[in-house]
């Protein structure tokens, strides 16, 4: 029988860390499930019932690859009133999830060899997608020092002839960091001085807890900065699959919606219908949502220093980089799930400034969250005396 072709891109795509613990947990019925970003709140009442009413009015069908036409003037719209970018609905593509607009974007804009910038630590399907469409992802270094957010010098630096676009995200996933104003001014900078494309993954626009979230895009002067957008984590719409991506420039515009109809041929009626509801209709549930993880943000930081275990203070979305002391985070989540029934993404699946760190989800219902953060302190102060205890009883040898 015919065999995979071993030379093809996606045969050299990586395993997300996060997918595996998530995977191996499902099997354990005890598990608490720490390691991934899905709200464990309910898509907002409005939204449900409209997506019903359409379903059962027959709007099942398909749509243009470039969305709803409504939908698209909703976003823009939006766009315009959030982040006073003047935005026409000509500039918004409709994607299948904002991943699938990311990965879009790779497809068209980079060509095969084409370096891409990524934070480290970096959400992994980043990196899936550009190895997915041939490009090359090259990392710049962010710090737990400086609370994950980058220097635009460092960011510079490794930018080489090659280079063609860079990836922004703030808030960021996975750490939890929010850019400042003059950071995000700076990146858009340095793009421009080496005439590079912006792709700003703002999946976690609405959820801020110490200052307002900013786009790169009131910094964008000429078109490069291309962001992306989510129902998914403001609106817990996770499976609906539904985003948006603006885009200013109408050639890649059109060759978005191109690649949109040879993959998916349209994004999800029903989930579009479902975003126009959510975007257009009351926003209390969204500042509930966020009220909601300030309030396990807060807990979750309360407990760490209780227990005395290294933490980086997140500014946004609702992850929490946890430092358990140990380089193998891989060996340490098998083993946190195995003894003790807790699920967290490892910190390897990130990257290198990932070092010796987890992933917790702020997302999981607070008790679970805080039951799972004492097991995983726990496990951390087990270890740590452990190891004191084998190098006294070196020392004592030594003697």
């Amino acid at each position: 029988m015919p065999r995979v072709a071993t030379t093809s891109p996606a045969a050299r795509i990586p395993r997300s860390g996060i997918r595996t613990l998530m995977e191996l947990a499902l099997h354990d019925p005890e598990a608490i499930h720490l390691e991934i970003g899905e709200p464990d709140l309910a898509p907002p009442a409005h939204v449900v019932d409209a997506t019903a009413a359409a379903a059962r009015a027959g709007r099942t069908g398909y749509t243009s690859s470039l969305g709803l036409t409504e939908l698209r003037a909703a976003a823009a719209d939006r766009v315009a009133q959030r982040y006073g970018r003047p935005t026409s609905a000509d500039e918004i593509v409709v994607t299948h999830g904002a991943m699938h607009g990311l990965a879009m974007a790779m497809a068209t804009m980079l060509a095969p060899g084409d370096e891409l910038l990524v934070p480290d630590p970096a959400f992994p399907n980043w990196e899936m997608a550009a190895v997915a469409a041939g490009v090359v992802p090259r990392r710049y270094a962010t710090h737990a020092r400086d609370g994950f957010v980058p220097d635009p010098a460092e960011v510079e630096a490794r930018i080489t002839p090659r280079t063609r676009a860079m990836i922004i995200c703030s808030p960021n996933n996975p750490t939890g960091a929010v850019y400042p104003p003059h950071v995000l001014e700076a990146l858009v900078e340095v793009a421009r001085r080496h005439d590079l494309w912006v792709l700003s993954d703002e999946c976690y626009e609405s959820i801020t807890f110490d200052a307002p979230h900013v786009s790169p895009t009131a910094y964008d002067t000429d078109g490069r900065v291309v962001a992306f957008y989510s129902l998914s984590k403001s609106y817990a719409m996770t499976g609906w699959r539904a985003g948006w991506a603006v885009v200013p420039d109408p050639e890649v515009v059109e060759m978005m919606g191109h690649l949109a109809e040879a993959t998916v041929a349209c994004p999800s009626t029903t989930g579009q219908v479902g975003a126009l509801a959510a975007i257009t209709g009351p926003q209390d549930v969204v500042d509930a949502a966020v009220a909601s993880y300030r309030d396990r943000r807060d807990a979750a930081l309360a407990l760490l220093e209780r227990r005395g275990v290294s933490h980086v203070r997140p500014a946004g979305a609702f992850y929490l980089m946890v430092d358990v002391g140990e380089p193998d985070t891989d060996a340490f989540a098998l083993r946190l799930l195995e003894h003790r029934h807790v699920a967290v993404a490892p910190g390897s699946t990130f990257g290198d400034a990932a070092a010796g760190m987890v992933r917790v989800s702020l997302a999981a219902p607070r008790a679970d969250l805080l039951e799972g953060l004492d097991r995983l302190a726990d496990e951390v102060l087990a270890r740590r005396a452990g190891a004191a205890a084998g190098s006294g009883a070196g020392l004592a040898a030594a003697r």
